[in-house]
């Protein structure tokens, strides 16, 4: 597998650290860290199938790229190599000076502290965040929203029906308004038929006489 990332100089394809390849290994002559020996692999680019070539590095506990590609920045290795910087002139400076291993132990001692009241604050939130039920939440908050929009519901069905009576009453009252405006008309009767009438009700009368 790959120990770091690279790019292919010859066609600038990005191999990613871990990728798997099918590599030949030999033996560096006449370089030894030691009395270990150092080791070659070649590989080839996935992408142009062009050489490349890197070593083992004991001495830094890495591998060094030779040719066939560059070497990406790698940010975990910088901090590493800091760490041990740091703590390499940290060593030398209480080598020297007993002071400055009793001022480092005390700087050690605070910063545990900071962590350990940190540590007992993120148990306390999670303790609190585990007594809280999101489940019985959600369901409070799905049967608080059916309710709601049930009670819309009714109210909008209650609004309805009162414009349906408004205009219904408003239809009865025209009807009643239009029936006292415009009395019923009775057929005409013609003027003969009247006169007719009325002489045959005089000759009813007067035949006893007669």
């Amino acid at each position: 597998m790959a120990p770091f990332n690279m790019r292919c100089k010859t066609c600038g394809e990005y191999i990613y650290k871990g990728k798997k390849f099918n590599a030949r290994k030999e033996t560096v002559q006449n370089e030894q860290y030691l009395g270990l020996p150092i080791f070659r692999f070649y590989i080839k680019c996935t992408r142009c199938l062009a050489e490349i070539t890197f070593k083992t590095d004991p001495e830094k506990t890495d591998y060094a790229m030779e040719h066939g590609a560059t070497r990406n920045f790698q940010a975990e290795k910088l901090i590493e190599e800091e760490e041990k910087r740091f703590q390499k002139e940290r060593e030398e400076e209480e080598l020297n000076n007993p002071m400055k291993v009793l001022e480092n132990r005390t700087k050690d001692s605070k910063m545990e502290m900071d962590v350990l009241e940190n540590l007992q604050e993120l148990k306390e939130l999670n303790q609190r965040q585990a007594n809280v039920d999101f489940d019985s939440m959600l369901v409070h908050y799905r049967e608080t929203e059916e309710e709601i929009k049930r009670r819309q519901e009714e109210e909008d069905e209650k609004e309805m029906r009162a414009m349906l009576n408004e205009a219904q009453k408003r239809h009865l009252t025209v009807d009643s308004d239009s029936d006292e405006e415009y009395p019923p008309v009775l057929p005409k009767q013609p003027v003969d038929t009247i006169q007719t009438d009325i002489l045959a009700k005089v000759i009813n009368i007067l035949q006893p006489s007669i």
